[in-house]
């Protein structure tokens, strides 16, 4: 990777610097739209003490459910959290620190972080545990809370192309959590089905400017279906 040249070959780059008790910021909606190979990365890394922040904590044995396996995971912020056995095991017996926060809050405390604003007032929560010991304010005739934005020291995110400039275009909905993640990084590492030569992409179907990115790699990816329902 040299200059604004930002593809790296490997996933030991793409990973370089991640170390443990660092918090990392994952795009993705269930098993849609995650960076499959990232994710598996960090599992060969033995990285430990992660706080991890995505909608969901994949599935037993794959997406983020892999870092669950070896106990990788410190504290989850999330969404949805109901599709993974071990999650709901670690939960229980004290082993797993988790936050839950509803889903429009969650993407906008990515993208408010991305943004540089530090907090903001949102009606999501109010009247429920969620609110418990945060900032009330009236607006409207309606109560809001106060919620702080979220940044992490790594984020990763999963589009569909990219050039060699780390501009980015996602595939419908796949597109999800990402472009938030993406802005609300230090690193922001970014795995991709297809690179294309600076230039290429029409800047008017671009979603993520390069400006925030800062490695692209081409990864394979499995697609895994999360739920499959068969009827004979």
């Amino acid at each position: 990777m040299a200059g604004f040249n930002k593809v790296v070959a490997t996933y030991e780059e793409a990973m370089a610097g991640l170390s443990d008790n660092m918090t990392i910021i994952i795009g993705g909606f269930g098993l849609c739209g995650i960076p499959e190979g990232l994710i598996a990365k960090i599992k060969d890394m033995g990285t430990t003490g992660l706080t991890c922040v995505s909608n969901n904590a994949g599935v037993d044995g794959f997406g983020l459910g892999l870092l669950l396996e070896d106990k990788q995971v410190k504290k989850m912020i999330a969404s949805y959290v109901g599709e993974n056995a071990l999650f709901e095991q670690q939960l229980l017996s004290g082993e797993l620190e988790v936050e839950l926060t509803p889903q429009g809050t969650l993407a906008e405390k990515m993208r408010a972080g991305g943004a540089g604003i530090p907090a903001f007032f949102t009606p999501a929560g109010f009247g429920t545990p969620i609110a418990d010991g945060k900032e009330t304010r009236e607006y409207n005739g309606k109560m809001h809370i106060l919620e702080e934005s979220i940044t992490g020291d790594f984020a990763l995110v999963k589009a569909w192309k990219a050039d060699t400039m780390g501009n980015l275009i996602f595939r419908k909905t796949a597109r999800n959590f990402n472009p938030m993640a993406a802005t609300a990084g230090k690193v922001t590492v970014v795995e991709v089905e297809e690179i294309v030569p600076a230039g290429e992409l029409d800047p008017d179907q671009i979603h993520t400017p390069g400006i925030y990115v800062n490695r692209v790699i081409k990864g394979t990816f499995e697609k895994r279906i999360e739920q499959l329902t068969l009827t004979s």
